[in-house]
Formats: structure tokens, C-alpha cells, sequence
């Protein structure tokens, strides 16, 4: 890996733990649009775009409005402190658990576009895809196919929890205007 992407990891990994330790609302929300943000350029840099785009999107544009919009629209508690008193026993078991989980996935991971990835040790499934994805779904793009058709129901139980979430959202502000 490169300087870059290395660097984008302790960016993205220093917003997570400042978004957690965070005490003040606002601050927790702006911190996480960023967290957001890095995680959407480190999926392009792992060549995944419409997953970045998704990220950019849903994480980094309309959940950092929501979340926004919903203490502009509620009470923001008032704090004293920019950072929550940390609790170590967490610290120990999430820190463990990062442990573990980089111990297990670490060797495993293969370099971006190295011919022994995944994507290509199964070069038969890989090339179905490519070469019959017109003819099977009528879509051009090998990307929009495998997500709307061949990953359709996957694809629509995504698309009815981001629905859920934001009727729940609107529930919330409704009922906080009309309090």
C-alpha cells in the first residue's frame, strides 16, 4: 500500500475514535460526515466506486443532514466538555477486538488489482458476468446489473431500510415541530 492509503487510515481511524469520544452533539456530527468522507475516498482508492459513491451519498450527504436537521429541530444538550470521560474497560474490549479482528483479516487481505485476488481466482463466474450480463438483463452496465438484477432483492431490502429510516426520521421531526 501506498503512502496514501495509510495515511487515509489513521484519518479515517482518529474521526472514528473523535466521533466516539465526542461529548458535544454538533461536533460528533460534523467529525462523523468526515469519518464518512474518508471512508468514501479509501473505497476509491480500493478501486469500488459505486460503493464510494454510496458512502458519499448516504453517509457523508444525507445522514450528516438528517442528523442536522434533527438538532436543529430538537434540543442540543449543553455540555461543558468537548470529550466524554473515557471508559477504559471498553477501550480494553473494542481494542482487543480491533486486535483480534486485524490478527484474522490481515493475512488474508490481497493486494488492490493483484491477479490472485478473488475477483479473478474465480475467473469463470467473473467472466459470466462480463459476457452475458446484456443478454440476461438487458442492462449495459455490468455494475448496475449484478445490483439491480442478479443482487435485485438484496439490493431492494437496502433500499426499504434507508426508506424506513428516513420515515422514521420525518416521524421524529414531525412530532418535535408539533410538540
Amino acid at each position: 500500500m501506498s503512502w496514501f492509503a495509510y495515511t487515509l487510515m489513521v484519518f479515517i481511524l482518529l474521526t472514528a475514535v473523535t466521533t466516539a469520544l465526542f461529548r458535544d452533539v454538533l461536533s460528533a456530527i460534523v467529525v462523523f460526515g468526515a469519518y464518512s468522507l474518508g471512508m468514501a475516498i479509501f473505497y476509491t482508492f480500493l478501486l469500488a466506486p459505486d460503493v464510494a459513491m454510496t458512502e458519499a451519498a448516504i453517509g457523508a450527504g444525507v445522514t450528516t443532514i438528517l442528523l442536522l436537521l434533527t438538532i436543529a429541530r430538537t434540543t442540543r444538550p449543553s455540555t461543558d466538555r468537548l470529550f466524554e470521560r473515557v471508559h477504559w474497560p471498553g477501550v480494553v474490549a473494542v481494542g482487543a477486538f480491533a486486535i483480534v479482528l486485524l490478527w484474522t483479516v490481515l493475512p488474508e487481505m490481497v493486494a488492490v488489482g493483484a491477479e490472485d485476488a478473488p475477483v479473478w481466482a474465480n475467473a469463470d463466474v467473473t467472466q459470466y458476468y462480463i459476457q452475458h450480463t446484456y443478454d440476461d438483463t438487458g442492462v449495459q452496465n455490468a455494475v448496475t446489473a449484478v445490483l439491480a438484477a442478479y443482487r435485485g432483492f438484496d439490493t431492494f431490502g437496502e433500499a426499504v431500510v434507508v426508506f424506513a429510516a428516513g420515515v422514521a426520521v420525518l416521524i421524529v421531526l414531525k412530532r418535535e415541530v408539533f410538540a
